[in-house]
């Protein structure tokens, strides 16, 4: 089979997950359902997704959405971002990052108005892969990655140290504030104070940690969910699979996303992250700390640690007056609610992380409207 052939295949399949008639006849579906539902759905790009499809505004008033902490940039603690922006500033140093990074508040501005006004080298990445070429190219220079995100991004950090150890390239260094979900959940199962009837999970991470990695919600918390896709169809149909659960007063977990989940996971990149990294306590922006819910380089990995360049020591950081992100990012309270949203808080002028990335929450009810968001 030639790659054309796969790649129409694939489309061919995609476009069954875009089906508006489908859609149409999930929704009705789902508007069979009249208990009330308080329904989480944990990644970043499912809430986008919902705005930008139509889905939120399509729902029965029975079902009430909110947003959860599967937005790496959301979680990151202030005094990261801070640590990244004193890394950026150093002399012979470039600073690689996602360009969702570039905009988040720090104590003293941004990476961005860092690059700015300090002459911080600072570029924006589309892979670790470029700051490992950089690194080659310019091994002169001290060259530092941001290390953002959950188990879908880590595992391709992680190749690249392996790369770098196995080549002996000196000049590459890691800032990790890599975080996992599955402790971020059972935070959340354990706050007597978050009323969540059902969560949709996450697709991207579910494809590296797999369905048996949200066994202990069932276990331990009699909680369900539903792995799901980002296609109008996927998401519908998760909606429709947990409301069915929730009905009949069961704990479930089932997987929406078979196309790409399956019960393990993926065991390679499992490996591969858990080579380089090791489980650590981890701070989360708006949550507080949580026990095993980050990782950090082995020994075997140490000489890569950027916290190694500079005499810092990470200490707690008070959030901006007035921001609500925690209470946002653990579906307590929806943007609106919050005093700064559309008044002070922007996406040309955020305070909170929520504002900044392509996936926050009160970015997504700014660029999408908040009519049926109270």
């Amino acid at each position: 089979m030639k790659p054309s052939d796969i790649s129409n295949n694939y489309s061919s399949i995609l476009d069954n997950f875009k089906d508006p008639v489908m859609a149409r006849h999930l929704l009705e579906r789902i508007h069979t359902f009249t208990e009330k539902v308080t329904i989480m759905e944990v990644c970043g790009t499912h809430t986008m997704a919902l705005f930008k499809t139509g889905i939120r505004f399509g729902l029965p008033s029975t079902v009430t959405l909110v947003s959860g902490p599967g937005c790496p940039v959301c979680v990151t603690p202030l005094e990261i971002v801070q640590n990244a922006i004193e890394l950026a500033c150093r002399e012979n140093t470039v600073f690689f990052c996602f360009g969702d990074m570039m905009k988040v508040p720090g104590v003293s501005g941004t990476l961005e108005l860092a690059r700015a006004q300090s002459n911080a080298n600072v570029k924006i990445m589309y892979s670790p892969l470029d700051a490992l070429e950089y690194a080659r190219e310019e091994p002169h220079k001290d060259i530092i990655l941001f290390g953002v995100g959950f188990e879908t991004t880590i595992p391709l950090f992680a190749s690249i140290l392996l790369r770098a150890q196995k080549d002996k390239i000196k000049n590459l260094y890691l800032l990790c504030a890599f975080k996992l979900i599955p402790p971020a959940l059972q935070a959340l199962l354990s706050d007597g104070d978050c009323p969540i009837d059902g969560f949709l999970l996450p697709g991207h991470v579910s494809s590296i940690i797999g369905e048996d990695a949200y066994r202990f919600m069932v276990e331990t918390y009699q909680a369900s969910g539903v792995i799901t896709g980002f296609e109008s169809v996927d998401i519908l149909e998760g909606i429709y699979l947990l409301l069915d659960i929730v009905s009949k007063k069961e704990a479930a977990i089932q997987n929406q996303y078979a196309r790409f989940v399956t019960k393990e996971g993926n065991r390679t990149a499992h490996d591969i992250m858990y080579t380089v990294f090791s489980k650590c306590n981890a701070r989360w922006r708006g949550i507080g700390e949580l026990p095993m819910s980050g990782l950090q380089l082995k020994s075997d990995f140490a000489q890569f640690d950027a916290q190694n360049l500079i005499d810092f020591k990470i200490t707690s950081v008070p959030e901006p007056s007035g921001c609500c992100c925690g209470d946002v990012i653990k579906g307590k309270i929806k943007p609106l609610a919050c005093p700064l949203f559309k008044v002070v808080c922007a996406p040309h002028h955020a305070i909170g992380p929520c504002m900044v990335s392509s996936e926050g929450t009160c970015a997504a009810y700014y660029k999408y409207g908040t009519h049926r968001a109270e």
